[in-house]
């Protein structure tokens, strides 16, 4: 059987996969994209979408059909999980649209791969095929061929891996593995209550926290609740239970134990992330998104740089140049990935002197003090409107 021949080849139909078959039918350029699962979707409820995502929304031309989907929210509030108490405060509204040139958003991730789905099915030049797995692949320095478990193989002049966590592709610069923090997370989507406003609300606490915020225009509630599993950390099997998640929680406080009470528990999600890597481009092929740089959860910026990583692709294509991406990105998004460790572990510290320390400086600091966002958020030019 002969290679079917495509100019670019992007494995992975996910949000960052969908959103660079975008950014290259903007600049022109005809994508093909491959998604291993029988139907493009996605996994998961709730999803943060900071300013420098908005951007990036705007940039793709999928912003305005976003908006009517997402709340913005007020302000980010962090609270004590076990006393209630307020620690701090982050006001999201006008100051910070302004400061930054976009909104903060909050929505379902299907609602975004439904947008961005849409909008590639409407675009020319992209192409889509779901229910192909890739099997095996070869990266040239003048392109690269995959092939797929049907035996179709593929041959492109470039090839971009969107193929997430666990991708394969990923294996032509690394034989590493991706790294168990030994934290699982319980989460979904609720109707919202009375008593439920717009702002993204995070209790944390000794080894948990647990977060909330709108989702679906306002409709629902979408709650996360993570803790670390005494049982990982041992060594054992079966560890991630809901007897570990409601032992983990049960010296909360009164709300959150029934946010808890509540959230989905048919299935959890262990915490993944890996080490950076120097490099994301070999030969033919880059790497982008959870495939180049996952991270964990806790600067809420998984699919923002994914986001990010699309745009600049965009730019780089039409000239072809790999490394261009990778200087402009790789920083950024490995800043993240070490600044989301250490912040995890800040959260959830037991220390009585650390988290005194912790919470004196978020006393400190003013609710529209956005100074230390500026790295994460500011658009190329720094913080002003775009």
């Amino acid at each position: 059987m002969s290679p079917v021949e495509v100019p670019l080849l992007i494995v992975g139909g996910g949000i960052g996969g969908l959103a660079t078959a975008l950014a290259a039918a903007r600049r022109g350029l005809p994508a093909h994209v491959l998604e291993q699962s029988p139907e493009f979707g996605e996994i998961g409820a709730g999803l943060q979408l900071g300013p420098n995502a908005s951007r990036a929304l705007d940039a793709l031309g999928v912003l305005d059909d976003v908006l009517p989907l997402a709340v913005r929210p007020g302000a980010g509030v962090l609270r004590d999980a076990v006393s209630g108490r307020l620690l701090t405060r982050l006001d999201l509204g006008r100051a910070f649209r302004d400061r930054y040139g976009y909104p903060y958003l909050v929505m379902h991730r299907g609602d975004l791969l439904d947008v961005l789905l849409a909008h590639c099915r409407a675009a020319d030049g992209i192409t889509l095929e779901a229910g192909r797995e890739v099997v095996s692949s070869r990266v040239r320095s003048d392109g690269a061929d995959v092939t797929c478990a049907d035996g179709t193989t593929y041959r492109t002049r470039t090839l971009l891996a969107a193929d997430g966590l666990r991708s394969g592709l990923r294996r032509h610069l690394s034989d590493d593995e991706p790294v168990c923090g030994g934290y699982a997370a319980y989460r979904g989507t609720a109707p919202r209550g009375e008593d439920a406003g717009d702002d993204v609300v995070l209790w944390i606490g000794p080894g948990v926290h647990l977060v909330r915020y709108p989702v679906r225009a306002g409709a629902l509630v979408n709650q996360v609740a993570v803790f670390r599993s005494p049982r990982f950390h041992a060594g054992e099997a079966g560890w991630g239970g809901v007897d570990e998640l409601d032992a983990a929680f049960a010296g909360t406080c009164e709300p959150v134990r029934d946010a808890v009470a509540r959230v989905g528990r048919d299935r959890f999600w262990a915490m993944y992330d890996r080490e950076p890597l120097d490099t994301w481009v070999t030969g033919r092929l880059a790497l982008l998104g959870d495939a180049a740089h996952p991270m964990l959860q806790y600067l809420g910026q998984g699919a923002c740089q994914a986001l990010e990583d699309a745009v600049e692709l965009g730019r780089v294509l039409p000239s072809g140049d790999l490394e261009a991406f990778q200087r402009a990105r790789l920083p950024k998004a490995v800043r993240c990935q070490t600044s989301a460790r250490p912040w995890g572990e800040l959260w959830h510290t037991a220390d009585p002197l650390l988290t005194a320390v912790r919470d004196r400086m978020f006393a400190l600091r003013a609710d529209d003090d956005h100074s230390e966002l500026d790295w994460l958020y500011a658009g190329p030019g720094g913080p002003g409107p775009a």
